[in-house]
């Protein structure tokens, strides 16, 4: 039996980095001789492949852009490979992974993005058991089909729908939390996944999309903001789309001027999406007065999406060019496990 096959794909963060010997000044690891920092990996039985993006990226310099091109390297090697992981730095690691799952259409393999909190080459380091359990889940299968065929995030003993991931903490390992969606697999003395939790297997045909429009906004709500400055955001000649991030279950403010600021920008063909501010739940407009306004202006649900997903989504529809009502309708449609209608 063959060895499975994964790409590696490095784009930047901590996990690619190792520290000098003498200075303790941290460089990007060599990934032709990744063994000589994580040995377990030639006792692992894969076949691993290795791309590296020529200057690595800090994740906060992340761009839509680096997305198309992690997509199309995907694209490029997908049949020749049973699996991918892509390292990456974990502040935009959440944008990243939603971003891939909008533009990979129909996957039917594992696409794992893992990082660290701590860099590989230090003692403590959380990177190599991330690494070589990224490894293991994409290169994991059943009856000769991949147990994952999504793309995920893997952090800390834990794997996560990746367009459901957030981060939640700066500091400790445990970086992720999944709020609306329960975890695909734990890892401890086995990988044990959680079958109804995975996305079934797509049989359509394998598509990589390669254009985003960045015409995207987030407006955060809070007490006391500003009509001027909202409408200020919503007057920018480029914005296509907003992203509330509104109260509890979907709610705004009552201000008459303030709503009649989001009616206009409804008017001009701008998409309102409305999208909870709490870590978890669901947007559940009407339930209250306070989201009926938004309802009856057209503002769409974004229901139990991230803020990530929600951005990204925008993107993904934005830059297949259809029309604002379009968007609107389809940023309440699950397009691969995002969010869930009731």
């Amino acid at each position: 039996m063959s060895r499975p096959k994964v790409l590696l794909i490095y784009t930047g963060g901590t996990i690619g980095m190792v520290a000098d010997a003498r200075t303790g000044a941290l460089m990007a690891v060599d990934l032709d001789h990744l063994e000589e920092q994580v040995p377990e990996l030639v006792r692992m039985g894969v076949e691993l492949g290795t791309v590296s993006f020529g200057t690595p990226i800090d994740s906060s310099d992340m761009h839509p852009e680096h997305w198309l091109r992690m997509a199309a390297i995907i694209g490029e090697h997908y049949e020749a490979h049973d699996g991918f992981v892509i390292l990456h730095g974990s502040d935009t690691m959440a944008y990243t992974a939603s971003a891939l799952s909008f533009l990979l259409e129909n996957l039917s393999k594992p696409v794992v993005l893992t990082g660290s909190q701590l860099p590989l080459g230090t003692i403590r380091t959380d990177g190599k058991e991330n690494l070589i359990t990224a490894i293991e889940v994409a290169a994991a299968k059943e009856n000769g089909v991949p147990l994952v065929s999504e793309v995920a995030v893997y952090f800390e003993y834990s794997l996560y729908r990746g367009n459901r991931t957030v981060k939640v903490h700066a500091e400790r390992f445990e970086a992720f939390r999944s709020p609306n969606w329960p975890v695909l697999a734990e890892a401890g003395t086995h990988i044990r996944y959680d079958r109804a939790a995975l996305l079934r297997h797509c049989s359509g045909p394998f598509k990589v999309h390669g254009q985003m429009d960045n015409g995207v906004g987030v407006m955060r709500l809070f007490p006391g903001i500003r009509t001027a400055w909202a409408e200020a955001l919503l007057r920018d000649p480029g914005l296509k789309a907003v992203v509330l991030e509104t109260f509890g279950s979907g709610n705004g403010p009552m201000d008459k001027e303030f709503l009649e600021v989001l009616r206009e920008a409804r008017k001009r063909g701008i998409v309102l999406v409305n999208v909870t501010q709490c870590v978890g739940g669901r947007v559940e407009q009407g339930r209250y007065q306070t989201s009926r306004a938004l309802m009856d202006m057209g503002v769409a649900s974004g229901h139990d999406l991230t803020t990530e997903a929600a951005i990204t989504k925008l993107m993904f529809l934005l830059g297949r060019g259809l029309g604002p009502e379009e968007v609107a309708r389809m940023m309440e449609q699950p397009l691969c496990g995002e969010l869930s209608v009731r």
